[in-house]
């Protein structure tokens, strides 16, 4: 089992479903679920992710957004979807009550985060530590099941394992997420190429492994 199979899994079967998929980034799950007839939305605030995103998948539709202000009107998705993102949101706790006001009844929020744990956590630490904002998103999505906002479905704990050939590959995959990390590796270079050496497991073939614990929700609107 991985996200993208509990995501399946939850919106089945895909084809015509209305799936919005918010902070969608470069698109890489746009692009996963359009693949299997799903007609997704996505939103992001990144102008430069849109461009790649409206690129990699010409058939969805894709707009500038923020999580605490979606431009849908309510009871309009069949299903919303929230990947590593939900950290990234200054007010994770108005995103969470904004993706149930456009989902139909009935219909779910798939949120899917990082905890503050594992060996690739450790390695992005000194580049960026997200204790806090990960800490901030797991409590809002607490608080929303705990005040009814939300029935809690389905919460699991995965494992997600990268694996690259050196420093450089991983270092080129979180830039990937947020350019401004280029600038924080470039001035620390050795302390964060030394975190990354520490934290990764290294395999047969010389590749460094890295581990990422994902908390994933299935969360139903009350109501």
């Amino acid at each position: 089992m991985d996200a993208l199979t509990l995501i399946r899994e939850t919106f089945a079967p895909l084809p015509g479903r209305q799936i919005l998929d918010i902070g969608c980034g470069p698109g890489a799950l746009a692009r996963a679920l359009a693949a299997e007839g799903a007609a997704v939305t996505g939103v992001d605030p990144g102008e430069a992710a849109l461009a790649r995103a409206r690129a990699a998948v010409p058939g969805a539709r894709f707009e500038a957004a923020s999580g605490e202000a979606l431009p849908f009107p309510a009871s309009h998705f069949d299903g919303a979807v929230l990947l590593n993102a939900l950290h990234h949101v200054p007010d994770p706790a108005k995103a969470l009550t904004e993706a149930a006001r456009v989902l139909r009844p009935g219909c779910a929020l798939v949120v899917v985060e990082p905890l503050a744990e594992g060996s690739f956590f450790d390695a992005l630490r000194p580049i960026e530590d997200e204790t806090e904002i990960r800490a901030a998103a797991q409590a809002a999505i607490a608080a929303s099941v705990a005040a009814g906002a939300f029935a809690c479905t389905r919460d699991v704990t995965l494992d997600r394992s990268e694996t690259f050939p050196d420093a450089e590959a991983y270092f080129a995959r979180v830039t990937a997420v947020d350019p401004a990390r280029a600038e924080t590796i470039r001035a620390r270079r050795e302390t964060v190429e030394a975190a990354f050496t520490a934290a990764a497991a290294r395999g047969p073939d010389g590749g460094f492994t890295l581990v990422q614990p994902l908390r994933i929700h299935v969360l139903v609107p009350a109501g």
